[in-house]
C-alpha cells in the first residue's frame, strides 16, 4: 500500500507569512527607534562638538536606510534644491573649482532636515530636543559667565583696559568662537522662551527652572558682547511677545534701559560703540569695507558670483578705491552678511532661492498656526503652537542676524536651523495642511458628530 503524500495545511503558510512579516516590521521598528535616538543625540551634540553631531547624523541616516524608512522631502526642498543647484552652476564657472571642497562637504549638514523629520515623532520629540538644548546651552552659558569673570580678573591683575582686551577674546562657552557661542545661545533662548510662553502647562517648579535657565542664556548673550546677536535676539523675541502679551512690547524699551543700567561697563561701552565706535577696536569700519567690497563683487559678477570660497582671497582686488589701505583690523575671509556674501560668491539668484526657502518655511508655520487657532480656544497652550512660534522666532532671528554676520556659514548654526525647521514639519505635517478640511472649530465638529 503506497502511503499518501502529506497534505499541506494552508493555514500553516499563512502563519509563516504572518510571523515573517511581523519579524520584518519588528526589525524596521528597531532601526527606526535607533535612528530616533541617534537623531536626537545629533541635534543636542551640536552644542558641544561638530564631529560627534555629524557622526550621529550619519548613524541616524544609516538606521533609516536599513529600516527602509523613506526620507520626507517637503516643499521647502524646491527652493533649497535650487539654492544647492545654483552653487554648482557657480562652481562650473569658477576659475578655481578646487577651492569649493569645504562648501561641498557642508552640504552633508543639509541632511539634518529630512533625517530629523523621518526619525523623530512629532512635536513631542522636538520638545525633548528643546529640553536637551536648554540643559546643554545652560551649562555652556554658565561656563561663559565663569569665563567672563576670569577674563575680568586677569585684565585687572595685568593692569590693562578690560574692554580693549575683551573685544578680541570674548566668552565662548563650549565653542571655539564667541560668534558661534552667542548664535547658539540665541536660538536656544528663543526656543525656550516659546516653550515657556506657549508650550504645555508644567509644574511651578519646572516653570521656575526653565525661567532660570532662560535668564542664564540671556545673561550669556549680553556678556557675549556680540552686537548683531543682541539685535537678532530682540527681533526674534518680537513675534513671541506679540502672540503672548502685546503689552510686553511696550515694556521692552524699559527692560532695555534696566538691563543697560545694571550691565557691566564693558557691555555699556559695547552698546555705545554701535553709534560711536572706539576706532578700529570695534568692527564698524571693518564692516563698511566688507559690505562695499561685496557690492563691487556683485556688480562685476551678478549671476554666478566669483565662485565658492573665492570671496576672501579677492577682497583687496575688489575693494573700492575710496577705501583707505591698509584695511581696518578685522577678519576678511567672508563678508559678514549672508545676503551680500552669497550674492558675491554664488550670484544673486542664490540669495533669491534662499529667501524663497525662508518664505516657504514661514508660510508653513503661519498656515499651521491658523489651523490650530480654528480648533483651539484663544491662548491655548499646546506642543504644536510652541513649535511653530519657536520656528518663526528663530527664522526672524536668523534673517536679521544675517545682516550682521555670515551666520549660516557656521555648521553649528546651520545644523540647529535645520533641526528647528524640521520641528515645524513634525508638529504639523505638510499633508495635513494640503488636505481640504472645513474651517470649523474642533469642539463644533465633535458636537455635530455626536448629534
Amino acid at each position: 500500500m503506497t502511503p499518501e503524500p502529506p497534505t499541506s495545511n494552508p493555514s500553516h503558510g499563512k502563519l509563516r507569512e504572518a510571523v515573517s512579516g511581523g519579524m520584518a516590521l519588528d526589525g524596521a521598528s528597531k532601526w527606526r527607534d535607533s535612528a530616533r535616538i541617534a537623531a536626537i543625540g545629533s541635534a543636542i551634540a551640536i552644542l558641544v562638538s561638530i564631529p560627534v553631531s555629524q557622526i550621529l547624523l550619519g548613524l541616524a541616516l544609516l538606521c533609516l536606510l536599513l529600516g527602509r524608512v523613506r526620507l520626507p522631502w517637503p516643499r521647502v526642498w524646491v527652493p533649497l534644491g535650487l539654492f544647492v543647484a545654483w552653487f554648482f552652476v557657480s562652481l562650473a564657472f569658477s576659475p578655481e573649482p578646487g577651492m569649493a571642497l569645504p562648501q561641498i562637504k557642508k552640504f552633508y549638514v543639509f541632511l539634518m532636515l529630512p533625517v530629523t523629520m523621518a526619525a523623530l515623532r512629532g512635536a513631542a520629540d522636538f520638545l525633548r530636543v528643546a529640553v536637551g538644548w536648554a540643559i546643554v546651552a545652560g551649562a555652556s552659558a554658565l561656563l561663559g559667565v565663569g569665563q567672563f569673570i576670569s577674563k575680568y580678573i586677569a585684565a585687572q591683575q595685568a593692569g590693562v583696559d578690560f574692554y580693549t582686551a575683551y573685544v578680541a577674546a570674548r566668552i565662548t562657552g563650549f565653542m571655539s568662537h564667541w560668534m558661534t557661542f552667542s548664535g547658539q545661545e540665541m536660538l536656544v533662548a528663543l526656543v525656550l522662551a516659546a516653550l515657556l510662553f506657549f508650550g504645555p502647562r508644567r509644574s511651578r517648579r519646572a516653570t521656575a527652572l526653565g525661567a532660570a535657565v532662560l535668564s542664564l542664556l540671556l545673561a550669556s548673550i549680553v556678556l557675549g558682547n556680540t552686537r548683531g546677536v543682541w539685535i537678532a535676539t530682540a527681533a526674534g523675541a518680537l513675534p513671541l511677545l506679540w502672540c503672548y502679551r502685546r503689552w510686553l512690547l511696550l515694556a521692552a524699551p524699559m527692560a532695555f534701559v534696566v538691563v543697560f543700567a545694571v550691565s557691566p561697563g564693558v557691555v555699556q561701552q559695547r552698546v555705545v560703540s554701535i553709534f560711536r565706535p572706539a576706532g578700529e577696536l570695534d568692527s564698524n569700519q571693518h564692516r563698511v569695507v566688507t559690505f562695499w567690497t561685496g557690492v563691487e563683487m556683485i556688480k562685476a559678477h551678478p549671476w554666478v558670483g566669483l565662485g565658492p570660497e573665492r570671496v576672501g582671497p579677492h577682497v583687496e582686488e575688489y575693494a573700492p578705491a575710496w577705501i583707505r589701505r591698509p584695511f581696518p583690523e578685522g577678519y576678511y575671509g567672508h563678508l559678514h552678511n549672508i545676503y551680500v556674501h552669497y550674492s558675491a560668491e554664488r550670484g544673486a539668484p542664490a540669495v533669491l532661492f534662499l529667501l524663497a526657502a525662508f518664505a516657504v518655511l514661514f508660510l508653513h508655520q503661519k498656515r499651521a498656526l491658523a489651523r490650530i487657532a480654528l480648533r483651539s480656544p484663544p491662548r491655548a497652550r499646546s506642543p504644536e503652537r510652541f513649535v511653530h512660534l519657536a520656528v518663526i522666532a528663530c527664522l526672524v532671528a536668523i534673517l536679521v542676524g544675517g545682516l550682521f554676520e555670515y551666520n549660516l556659514g557656521d555648521s553649528e548654526i546651520l545644523t540647529m536651523f535645520f533641526v528647528i525647521a524640521a520641528g515645524g514639519y513634525l508638529a504639523t505635517p505638510e499633508q495635513q495642511l494640503l488636505r481640504a478640511e472645513p474651517d470649523i472649530p474642533a469642539a463644533t465638529a465633535s458636537e455635530e458628530k455626536h448629534a
